[in-house]
């Protein structure tokens, strides 16, 4: 029995190859589908099923590309209702691979449908569980997510949560094995460990959630306690994972038209899409395309795309290196955002060697910002998120966190020259390049972020562990 766990760091999330005696199955498998069919060809065996934990609403899976192309069956837990040719297992259903099982576990809660699979060895040992958003490791899925298509509220979802932890999952032996959905910094829970295995003994020891003694109404309180908004584009993402998607292929195709400066200018001004640009911020501040907005590949590039262009069906172009273009088209549909219409061919020097208008932003570094604000004390806006601001912050500045950063124009002054930083310079290079598209010119970016700002002699508040806002 051969048991994978491929984890992508941009997601923050597991997917699973499980092979025995030449057949093999995969779990919640990402959109780009061919690294899987690669997997099995290495070991020449045969995808048979595809497991679905749940409908996803942070990816889109690659279930329906990875079926069409294997011919291997689609398999959901109970209430699911796809769009699509797939089976819906029976709660204890069970399905062979090789000489090992795996066992249905409805563990619903997360989503209604949200089901836990259990891997049954030769021996007919109990030996792992691929549990989705049912289970992390420290924390549990967030039980806010389907109250729309549950027509139940988010404290009736986590009352059923603490049912299913406690009657399928809890009663398990304490050495099975826990394959989570996802790991830290993902959007799906609010403390998840760094570490992405773990035995359910040691959870049952070090997760809140599955407190021997915790009672339903102390779990309810817990798990709904100082959850954030969900990201817009959940919803979509819900949708298409339920109803199919275009083929990734195709989306690559159309993705990659290679536009002259003058193309994609006509382009970008005939169809209303949005200039992407995902070069490394430290690139785009010397010099980009006026209006287009920075996300970079090298950060939480598809998280932050989801948050902040919500729309799935918005077109964009891309500015980007060409050896990353398909990185980049991949990891946009990843997310549900299939309309990438094309790219700029020889990147920005092209547009530059065409006399095309730039833009750029100020960026400073902090002893040159000590120096200026010792004068003149401008506003500052800091755009980390509300835990790291209540953390620790320089004194006198803004907390506009980047995630809802729309919500706080208002508060950015028009007429007065004011500074933007982040934690490290990423996510300030993000909104910069956003405040600058709605017409605020005036603004300077502090390179290097709080982790260059703490270092200075600038005051700043009194440290605050962060997880006391948990």
């Amino acid at each position: 029995m051969i048991v994978e766990q491929i984890y992508t760091g941009c997601l923050a999330q597991g997917a699973y190859y499980i092979e025995s005696e030449g057949e093999a199955a995969i779990i919640d498998p990402l959109r780009e589908v061919q690294p899987y069919i690669d997997r099995a060809a290495k070991s020449n065996a045969k995808i048979n099923y595809i497991f679905e934990t749940h409908f996803h609403a942070d990816f889109v899976s690659g279930h329906v590309t990875l079926a069409d192309k294997t011919g291997a069956d689609i398999i959901y837990g109970p209430t699911a209702n796809p769009g699509f040719k797939a089976i819906v297992a029976e709660d204890y259903q069970e399905f062979k691979i090789g000489k090992v099982t795996m066992r249905t576990l409805h563990t619903p809660g997360h989503t209604m449908e949200s089901t836990t699979w259990l891997l049954i060895d030769e021996d007919g040992k109990e030996n792992a569980i691929f549990s989705g958003d049912t289970l992390f490791l420290g924390d549990v899925g967030r039980p806010d997510l389907a109250q729309k298509a549950a027509s139940m509220t988010q404290e009736q979802l986590a009352a059923t949560l603490f049912h299913s932890l406690r009657d399928k999952i809890m009663t398990l032996p304490d050495d099975v094995t826990v394959y989570p959905g996802h790991g830290a910094g993902s959007a799906c829970g609010k403390n998840m460990m760094k570490e992405t295995v773990d035995s359910l003994g040691n959870q049952k020891k070090m997760n809140y959630a599955l407190r021997a003694d915790m009672t339903e109404a102390e779990f309810v309180k817990e798990v709904t306690d100082g959850l954030m908004p969900p990201p817009g584009y959940f919803p979509m993402n819900v949708k298409m994972n339920k109803e199919g998607y275009a083929s990734i292929d195709d989306v690559l195709a159309q993705g990659s038209r290679a536009l002259s400066p003058e193309a994609f200018d006509e382009a970008a001004n005939s169809t209303e899409a949005l200039v992407l640009d995902v070069r490394h911020q430290s690139e785009f501040v010397k010099g980009f395309i006026p209006r287009s907005i920075f996300i970079g590949l090298d950060g939480g590039f598809a998280p932050w795309v989801g948050a902040l262009i919500k729309d799935v069906n918005q077109p964009i172009l891309l500015v980007v290196d060409e050896d990353r273009l398909e990185e980049a088209i991949t990891r946009l549909s990843r997310v549900g955002f299939d309309k990438t219409i094309g790219y700029l061919k020889g990147g920005f020097q092209a547009w530059k060697d065409a006399g095309m208008e730039v833009d750029s932003i100020d960026s400073i570094d902090v002893p040159t910002f000590e120096k200026e604000y010792a004068h003149h004390k401008h506003p500052i806006f800091d755009v980390r998120k509300e835990s790291e601001y209540f953390s620790e912050h320089l004194v006198d500045s803004n907390n506009t966190p980047l995630d809802n950063l729309n919500d706080y124009l208002a508060e950015f002054p028009k007429d007065e020259t004011f500074y933007v930083h982040c934690a490290g310079g990423y996510r300030s290079v993000i909104a910069a390049s956003i405040l600058k598209s709605r017409g605020y010119h005036n603004l300077v970016d502090i390179a290097g972020g709080f982790s260059a700002l703490k270092n200075s002699s600038l005051a700043k508040t009194d440290y605050v562990c962060p997880t006391t806002m948990l």
